[in-house]
């Protein structure tokens, strides 16, 4: 089976209070003089305490339009994700030169070569390693990705694979846009990346395994996450019925997974879990019934860094697996929600 060799985060370089990019969007969004009460309750109700940024808070006036937005988007993720990555290879004892596959995720930028394209002779990747860029997943990409290096490494279990997700989300905030959608999403989001490297069932490797993969896209539900691709960039559709969504499906999802493998809920030992926001979160909790403290690590990702979009599951399971130390031989369970509107989900060996 694959074995997850070890995860490694990496964060934009401007750290910045909520407080602060609050006053920042306050000046960016709403017209001179208008009342900000509802943006301030909405940075305040989103229990994000500071972010990390691409630009400094001056630096986003600079950008003009949506070609000098992904212009900064490139520049600022080939040298995050080469950091994740050589963070990640280092960790697992391995060489660049080891990568059989390397699989590159965002939803914040494009670029064409891509970004995995671009590090392949940073990094001192072979040129023979096989890419996989993907564009659209959003924030389920972290947990979907997993599953796919477990699909590759299935039919290669000699092989090594590594999943990089460069997420930089404070470019896509929308000027002069006082949506609800908008304002939530410049309360929540936040700038990283994340990668993981995952080793085939012939390579050692200490790490937990991943023993199954679940997708479920929900029917009808489209419109409910993503973008609308304008003249100045990425336009957030963010629908408030997300919430309602995880009350009414995820509940099925997981506990129909889990009796596959003779589990229940009861028998997961750490829920690694996307921090998607308070009520999201607070449905997945309800939803599932789950114990007190079981999203400790989520809630904690999210006041830290907010909500990093793909990359966002991947820190959560490297705090998980640094500081609760689940019991070996137990069960976790790793998952998230996106655009679609979908859930993947990640059945893990600790």
């Amino acid at each position: 089976m694959t074995r997850i060799a070890a995860v490694h985060g990496a964060l934009a370089p401007h750290q910045h209070t909520q407080h602060d990019i609050t006053d920042m969007i306050a000046k960016a969004c709403l017209p001179e003089g208008s009342d900000r009460r509802v943006l301030d309750r909405l940075h305040r109700s989103a229990r994000v305490s500071t972010r990390h940024m691409t630009l400094p808070l001056d630096g986003y006036d600079e950008l003009k339009d949506f070609g000098a937005v992904n212009d900064a988007f490139i520049a600022a993720a080939v040298p995050l994700g080469a950091e994740a990555v050589a963070g990640a290879l280092d960790a697992a004892e391995l060489s660049p030169r080891d990568v059989d596959l390397l699989m590159f995720t965002s939803v914040t930028g494009i670029a064409a070569p891509s970004v995995d394209a671009r590090l392949v002779g940073r990094l001192g990747l072979r040129p023979d390693v096989k890419r996989v860029p993907v564009f659209g997943l959003g924030c389920v990409a972290g947990v979907a990705g997993i599953a796919r290096l477990h699909d590759f490494l299935l039919g290669r279990p000699d092989g090594v694979a590594v999943l990089l997700s460069v997420e930089l989300c404070s470019l896509t905030f929308q000027r002069d846009d006082i949506s609800p959608a908008n304002m939530v999403a410049t309360a929540l989001f936040g700038d990283g990346a994340g990668a993981v490297v995952a080793c085939g069932a012939r390579r050692p490797a200490t790490g937990p395994v991943v023993v199954d993969t679940r997708s479920h896209l929900y029917p009808d539900t489209e419109q409910v996450m993503g973008w609308d691709i304008t003249g100045s960039g990425f336009r957030i559709v963010l629908d408030a019925c997300v919430p309602e969504l995880v009350r009414k499906n995820l509940a099925a999802d997981v506990d129909g997974f889990l009796a596959g493998h003779g589990l229940a809920r009861e028998d997961i030992t750490a829920w690694v879990c996307h921090p998607g926001g308070p009520k999201v979160l607070e449905a997945v909790e309800e939803a599932l019934a789950l114990p007190d403290g079981a999203l400790d690590v989520t809630w904690r990702s999210l006041a830290a860094v907010g909500n990093l979009s793909s990359s966002s599951v991947l820190h959560v399971l490297r705090d998980t697996l640094a500081e609760r130390r689940p019991p070996a031989g137990t069960a976790g369970l790793l998952l998230a929600m996106g655009p679609g509107f979908c859930s993947e989900l990640v059945l893990l060996r600790w």
